[in-house]
């Protein structure tokens, strides 16, 4: 049977896919994704709402017939296994993480909790519901190009690049990589991997460097830069690593690893001056008004110099590829938090966090 039609069937296919992580920044683009693109697929989103979790980010597919809510903690192995013997998922795709650099110098233990013994749960569950018959079932293991620690002489992250973390969250974030190829190769259970560049986009959490520097020009306080800004980032709009994930989830090839990125290198200063200069157009302000914000503080422990994602092998053998270039999506991602200020404010001052008991505490 030719590929596409093939690709057609699996798509056609009732699923009960897991989605962890899901009320997040990426993983609530993803949920969307699913719940809008496949109607015969049951989607449930995982995600145990701490501080970067927001149902809010979902308002507008939250009763759809094909979208489930579930609150739970993935260090919570009885729970988790109790979910997955109450549905019998064929599908996860992991997103659910811990991922602030800064909050993991100060909280290893956290990362590892999550990140690490979070990942073991959900294999380890997904093991023994699956034993016998993997026929159509797939664990597709969300990470980080940080895994690969830092380059400094030119070149690109491969799928073949060697690990070398050089944060506690780039640590656990490899860690768990490691348990997922061994579960793999031990337990045969199907896997695929994907390690993403930066993103940017609507909903991501202020803590960030595009929303709270919006944030910041937005309210005239200080633009902290570590260091001189000299550290480069490829940057991918959230939105097309949403579609990367719907790409990779049907067609990648399973025990593979694929490395998303928009061929979008940006020095951290540079980056902040579009975002400035766009800001200024967008608020009237003169130009160069925003720039006098930025203020230089000390560099972060362990900070990595470059990351920079070859993404050929997702092009040409899945088809993929980044659909706006860094100053389009720039400027899209402004316009988004301008005009959702209200979900700004909620965020910055913690009334998101009500959202939950108001939507699902009678249910």
């Amino acid at each position: 049977m030719p590929e596409a039609s093939c690709q057609k069937q699996f798509i056609m296919t009732t699923r009960k896919i897991l989605i962890t992580g899901g009320a997040g920044f990426i993983g609530s683009h993803v949920v969307r994704l699913f719940v809008n693109n496949y109607p015969n697929y049951e989607i449930y989103n995982l995600d145990k709402l701490t501080y970067a979790g927001n149902l809010k980010n979902l308002t507008d597919i939250e009763n759809a017939p094909n979208y489930h809510f579930v609150r739970l903690d993935l260090v919570d192995a009885t729970a988790v296994n109790n979910l997955f013997n109450e549905h019998q998922f064929d599908s996860v795709i992991h997103l659910a993480a811990e991922s602030h650099v800064d909050r993991s110098i100060t909280n290893p233990m956290d990362f590892v909790m999550t990140n690490v013994v979070g990942t073991v749960n959900l294999l380890n569950a997904a093991k023994e519901i699956w034993k016998g018959n993997m026929e159509g079932k797939l664990f597709y293991h969300v990470s980080t190009d940080e895994v690969y620690g830092s380059l400094h002489d030119g070149g690109f992250f491969l799928e073949s690049t060697s690990y070398d973390p050089q944060s506690p969250y780039s640590a656990s974030k490899a860690a768990s990589d490691h348990f997922v190829r061994a579960y793999h190769n031990t337990y045969k259970i199907p896997v695929v991997l994907t390690n993403c560049s930066n993103n940017y986009g609507p909903n991501q959490f202020p803590e960030k460097l595009v929303p709270l520097f919006i944030n910041n020009i937005r309210n005239n306080k200080p633009l902290p830069v570590y260091g001189k800004g000299e550290n480069v980032r490829d940057w991918l709009y959230v939105v097309d690593h949403a579609r990367a994930i719907d790409v990779v989830y049907h067609k990648g090839k399973i025990g593979e690893t694929y490395n998303i990125g928009g061929f979008n290198e940006w020095t951290n200063i540079d980056l902040i001056k579009v975002i400035c200069k766009t800001m200024d157009k967008i608020l009237g302000r003169h130009e160069g008004e925003s720039e006098k914000l930025i203020t230089y503080v000390t560099d972060r422990a362990g900070h990595d110099l470059r990351y920079a994602i070859d993404a050929n092998k997702i092009m040409k053998e899945l088809g993929w590829e980044p659909s706006l270039q860094f100053e389009e999506g720039i400027e899209k991602t402004i316009n988004w938090y301008m005009d959702n200020q209200q979900w700004m404010d909620e965020v910055t001052s913690g009334d998101y966090a009500k959202y939950y008991d108001k939507m699902y505490a009678s249910r």
